[in-house]
């Protein structure tokens, strides 16, 4: 085990900074201790490691198992959103969002620096409840993946890209995965060495390389790079649910567009992203209407 303890210049809330790297509370890749420890396993550029965060003050503690730990712990900072400066953020003229901002003050944008990592649960998202996406990464991760170095037996590594490619349509299927879906996985698992090179690239050009891979839209792009390198501008547009959750908290109206949102974050270009993450914080849903829809079940495997 290394460790390394680095003071961060602004308040840090792992559980939220880094929450958009977790799908779900069964993800087997990242989980949050009973200590309140965020823990990750990651394919690095050196190899397999685990990583533990913890916090007091403005102190992070990090300690890391594995190959890939000497990797991950120069990634802390990164990760704990440093450099993200939120104080040109004004959302003074939106009572809501002026409080999720006061409440939480260390909410920053994570930078995980594995593009993979982020962009195959993106794809497993696509045109399905965020229920069923979650249900099969969790087991595609415990199928496909491997025991991740370090204390904690419960953690998996993601599958590597060779892993991927050689998952078979049957197993695919089992896992509640469509065939787009699969093409799209084994597309991005083939170039996934020139993906990982979105990290050094401008946000503009990490998204056309990303959108150079069959299956991969602006949708797609947004979830990835939002996550792999903290791009805080990029808005998910093609979301479900995105443009009626802020078109309802900043007009009162109950559904809305993707034209519409995008209106109304106009004012905040440049930082879009961050003022998404408030939107969500707030947790304030659109009305629902209609009746219940039952998710199929997907086995665990």
């Amino acid at each position: 085990m290394a460790a390394r303890r680095w003071r961060a210049p602004a308040p840090v809330d792992l559980r939220a900074t880094l929450g958009p790297l977790r799908r779900g509370t069964g993800d087997p890749v990242h989980r949050v201790g009973a200590d309140g420890r965020f823990w990750l396993a990651a394919h690095t550029p050196g190899g397999a490691g685990t990583l533990a965060l913890s916090v007091a003050g403005r102190e992070i503690t990090g300690e890391a198992w594995g190959d890939g730990a000497p990797w991950l712990l120069d990634r802390v900072p990164a990760l704990c959103g440093a450099g993200d400066d939120w104080s040109g953020l004004d959302v003074g003229a939106y009572p809501v969002l002026a409080g999720v901002r006061r409440g939480n003050p260390g909410l920053r944008l994570t930078s995980s620096g594995l593009v993979l990592d982020a962009l195959v649960p993106a794809v497993l998202e696509q045109k399905v409840t965020g229920t069923e996406a979650r249900a099969s990464y969790r087991a595609l991760v415990r199928r496909f993946g491997a025991a991740a170095p370090g204390p904690d037996a419960t953690l998996r590594l993601p599958p590597t890209p060779r892993a991927l490619l050689d998952v078979p349509t049957w197993e695919w299927h089992r896992l509640g995965v469509d065939l787009k879906r699969q093409r799209t996985i084994r597309a991005a698992a083939t170039v996934a060495g020139r993906l990982e090179e979105c990290v050094t690239m401008p946000v503009a050009a990490a998204a056309a390389r990303l959108r150079s891979v069959p299956g991969i839209g602006p949708w797609t792009v947004a979830e990835t790079l939002q996550r792999a390198v903290g791009a805080r501008d990029l808005v998910s547009v093609g979301d479900y649910h995105l443009p009626n959750m802020v078109v309802h908290l900043l007009t009162g109206r109950a559904r809305g567009t993707d034209e519409q949102m995008l209106e109304l974050l106009a004012p905040w270009a440049g930082q879009r992203q961050r003022v998404m993450r408030l939107v969500e914080a707030a947790g304030v849903a659109a009305p629902r209407y209609g009746p219940r829809f039952a998710y199929p079940d997907i086995r665990r495997l």
